[in-house]
């Protein structure tokens, strides 16, 4: 019974992120996994992939009834993503689990890093897109997701924004239209290799689709630039405590 209320609470967290922030749910999600419920690493790669493109697919529909979704970003973005993704799975299998973890926190701090101190100005609408900027950067995410686990989401805003030019309102509703591309293409790189739970999975799914429809709500009344400096302090938050429990295990 506890696993099951923890579950549906971690799950409606993770689902309030996503569809509030385009993103950040993907970045909790291992660690939950890992650390609450007490998956292995590879396990919770695995599981992780299929919680957040769930969720995220329910949230590309919230987004889309506002009018924030870039289709052809998104299909650029996430379709080169996808490839990258699905090749680079098996690359997860060539670590040690301590690693990953460590490289995880390590890209979490300096993404954390980069939101609380970098202003995400909008940019115009109707901007022409550079298109060498929007495939690396897709590459670059898919390449993430496939090898760590995660949807990509903390890093697909800030790359829609900062490379691509897309304004940030529409960076998030599209970001999660690329971070359901990205976790099947990685989901089903990782399938096979690993045992699922899928009653767990279940859980997660459900209580994330309330999650992700408040969150979805929320995003259209609450400043963004405040939601993500929040978000930013949570995530160096979770990416110490990772390096501060995995970096000893790693160099002893």
């Amino acid at each position: 019974m506890e696993t099951l209320a923890l579950s549906l609470g971690l799950g409606f967290g993770i689902g309030a992120l996503l569809g509030m922030l385009g993103g950040g749910g993907s970045i909790l999600t291992v660690p939950a996994l890992v650390y609450l419920i007490g998956q292995t690493p590879q396990v919770a790669v695995t599981t992780s992939l299929a919680i957040v493109g769930a969720n995220s697919a329910l949230g590309v529909m919230f987004h889309r009834a506002h009018g924030t979704l870039n289709w052809r970003v998104a299909l650029l973005f996430g379709g080169v993503g996808m490839v990258v993704s699905y090749l680079a799975a098996g690359l997860s299998k060539l670590f040690p689990p301590t690693l990953l973890l460590v490289v995880f926190a390590g890209l979490m701090l300096v993404v954390g890093l980069l939101m609380l101190t970098r202003r995400h100005a909008d940019c115009e609408e109707g901007k022409p897109v550079n298109l060498v900027r929007l495939l690396v950067s897709g590459a670059g995410v898919g390449l993430l997701t496939g090898v760590l686990g995660v949807g990509g989401g903390f890093l697909i805003v800030p790359a829609l924004v900062m490379l691509v030019g897309l304004p940030i309102q529409q960076a998030i509703g599209t970001s999660l239209v690329v971070i359901a591309m990205n976790s099947l293409a990685g989901f089903l790189g990782h399938l096979g290799g690993v045992p699922l739970d899928l009653g767990l999975i279940a859980v997660f799914v459900i209580a994330g689709l309330a999650g992700t429809f408040t969150g979805a709500r929320l995003a259209n009344r609450l400043h963004a630039d405040r939601l993500r400096r929040t978000f930013a302090v949570f995530v160096m938050a979770l990416a110490f405590f990772l390096l501060v429990d995995n970096l000893p295990k790693l160099l002893g």
